[in-house]
């Protein structure tokens, strides 16, 4: 035994001056991960204290679970639990059937330049701010001057009022959503596609398969793996919205948040207001629900399919 680990020391040593150049890029990554990830988790205290600005964090009055009730308590909690986790399941449901069928549309193509220049063309919304996207997105629904209801009233329709209905914001929010992500997650899903064996399609085209049965017994198959793991990630991610989305396009309309307030949202408004114990409570209860669904994710896939789980 003493051999055995004397022996797996020298290797692993011999590993790291092997990739010693490697190593070290990698450390203004690790640098950055620690002060952001690792750093602050030490104000995880604030949701146990009543926080008190000339007492500071270490020295602000214990509460306990103090603040969780409060939360728990009010009418909010429902509501915005309610869309985030809404919204996340809906948004990886549309999303990655959306990206599939795309990265399959991708594989059809057989011109080099119209593949770059439809990738370059869904992949560019992800690199536009969401303050830009939520300005395009009011050209289109301003209630007099947009372009959406130019439209429809020269269709002889009536003028809409996107800002004042709620009905609406649930399809303008996942369609926001899916034009913004759609192109990274199907170009992740091409590259996948990439991967396969020629050979199999020629086998399975020379058994008599159609391109539909190919495409449903040879593509998708090959896409399992990367689904899988891409969408336990999203799991993690279900009690987490993403802020610009849900902030910058309905404009923070109190009149749409019972269709438009997440749990992100409803902890920036707590803290513009100063009530830093009870927003971090929120944070925490947020975060410790997306550790504990990654994890117990992640271990039902271990169970079912072992090689396709992320650890």
């Amino acid at each position: 035994m003493v051999i055995d680990a004397a022996h797996r020391r020298r290797k692993t040593l011999a590993t790291v001056r092997a990739n010693f150049e490697l190593l070290t890029l990698t450390l203004p990554a690790l640098i950055a991960f620690f002060l952001f990830n690792y750093l602050p988790m030490g104000g995880v205290i604030v949701a146990f204290k009543r926080y008190r600005y000339d007492a500071g964090i270490l020295h602000s009055p214990w509460i306990g679970l103090a603040n969780f009730s409060f939360f728990f308590r009010s009418v909010d909690a429902w509501r915005i639990t309610r869309n985030t986790v809404a919204y996340s399941t809906a948004f990886i449901i549309v999303g990655t059937i959306t990206a599939v069928v795309i990265a399959l549309l991708l594989l059809e193509v057989r011109s080099t330049g119209a593949k770059k220049i439809y990738q370059t063309v869904m992949i560019l919304p992800r690199f536009l701010s969401w303050v830009v996207i939520s300005f395009i997105t009011h050209a289109i629904l301003n209630p007099v001057h947009g372009v959406g209801n130019q439209i429809i009233v020269a269709l002889g329709g009536t003028a809409v009022e996107w800002y004042s209905h709620t009905q609406y914001w649930p399809f303008i929010l996942t369609i926001s959503h899916v034009w913004n992500s759609v192109g990274i997650t199907s170009i992740i899903y091409y590259a996948a596609l990439m991967g396969v064996d020629p050979q199999l399609y020629e086998a399975a085209e020379i058994d008599g398969a159609t391109r539909l049965q190919q495409t449903w017994h040879v593509s998708i198959p090959a896409l399992v793996p990367v689904i899988t793991i891409l969408n336990i990630l999203a799991i993690g991610n279900l009690f987490t919205g993403d802020f610009g989305l849900f902030y910058q396009i309905p404009r923070d309309v109190g009149r749409l948040y019972p269709v438009t307030d997440i749990i992100n949202t409803y902890v920036y408004r707590g803290l513009r207001q100063g009530d830093i114990g009870r927003t971090a409570a929120v944070g925490l209860f947020q975060s410790s629900v997306g550790l504990v669904l990654i994890i117990v994710t992640n271990a039902i896939i271990r169970r079912i399919s072992p090689e396709n789980a992320l650890f």
